[in-house]
């Protein structure tokens, strides 16, 4: 799958792709509830488990498809891309992606889940939106804008709706700016290095996990890096599922989704996540569907449907052009 050029990805593909890291990204909150239960894992320790992880089940995966690609067509198709220009990506992709999910757990930890993903997933398509415009000269357009708009109504209806209790605290508000940040300058630096073709999502995928669990190391061991030991078994199997599905598969259809998806776009799709965590809050954990959580899931996925079709039909016009 990411041993696939960028220019033979149809945007298409890459929509679904962005689409499916973002359903996968759902299930991680869930899956770290029930770690946090009985083993013993901070925020911290279990970001720098997750990103580790993951990078270990990608290792695994090129290995196991080294001998069927080496010498292929394919291969041998492919660009090189400079080592400086490698170096350079992944260090910024991997540093921004620890700072996005440690500041993100931080500022839950501080306001709360539904402010703090509620100012993150909020503001990070905008600051996108308009890095991508200033950088790149991406443009939404008018459909565009009313997407994005719909999107974070329907964002704001189905986090906020069901939590008239929430906190608002100016700490955690600054951890999810941060966070917000930290995700766009992420996307920004994916998209920018990956649209014109020549670099690989795997590599990239990689290179970032690495440095990620390399920054993560000194925080998570001041923590406490390991779990207890009762309960181990189960511990051990949440971790895995972290690491292999919203981590390790979702980042990876992400990055080489953002080979052909414009980046505000990508991350607006990415507003899916709190539509599937709260799918597995009804389905699985015996939430209840509220009127809010029906109506601002409902106004959230139109939104990302209309803009998904803004975006094909954008690169369709352009490629016809």
């Amino acid at each position: 799958m990411h041993s696939t050029p960028h220019s033979a990805l149809p945007v298409g593909r890459g929509l679904v792709y962005v689409s499916l890291a973002a359903t996968a990204w759902g299930t991680a909150g869930a899956a770290a509830a029930l770690l946090y239960q009985g083993s013993g894992l901070g925020p911290l320790a279990l970001t720098f488990w997750r990103t580790f992880g993951g990078l270990l089940l990608l290792l695994a995966v090129r290995a196991a498809r080294r001998p069927r690609t080496t010498g292929t067509a394919d291969t041998a198709a492919a660009p090189a891309e400079p080592l400086r220009r490698r170096v350079a990506r992944a260090a910024v992709i991997g540093l921004a992606l620890a700072v996005f999910q440690a500041a993100y757990f931080a500022s839950v930890e501080v306001t709360g889940l539904a402010v703090g993903t509620v100012v993150t997933m909020g503001a990070g398509p905008v600051l996108i939106a308009v890095g991508a415009r200033l950088t790149m000269g991406e443009r939404l357009g008018a459909g565009g804008i009313l997407a994005v708009a719909g999107a974070l109504t329907g964002l704001l209806v189905l986090v906020l709706g069901g939590e008239g209790t929430a906190t608002v605290r100016p700490a955690g508000v600054g951890y999810a700016l941060l966070a917000a940040a930290a995700c766009a300058v992420m996307t920004l630096t994916t998209r920018r290095f990956g649209r014109g073709g020549g670099s690989d999502p795997y590599a990239s995928t990689l290179g970032a996990f690495a440095v990620g669990a390399l920054c993560l190391l000194p925080f998570a061991a001041a923590e406490g890096l390991w779990p207890h030991l009762n309960d181990l078994g189960r511990s051990l199997l949440l971790l895995g599922y972290i690491a292999a599905i919203p981590t390790a598969l979702a980042y990876g259809l992400y990055f080489a989704g953002l080979a052909v998806v414009r980046a505000a776009t990508a991350s607006v799709i990415s507003l899916i996540e709190p539509v599937s965590a709260a799918a597995i809050a009804v389905l699985f954990l015996g939430e209840r569907l509220s009127a809010a959580t029906a109506a601002g899931t409902t106004v959230l996925l139109t939104a990302v449907a209309a803009l998904a079709v803004t975006e094909a039909r954008t690169i369709d016009r352009g490629r016809a052009g």
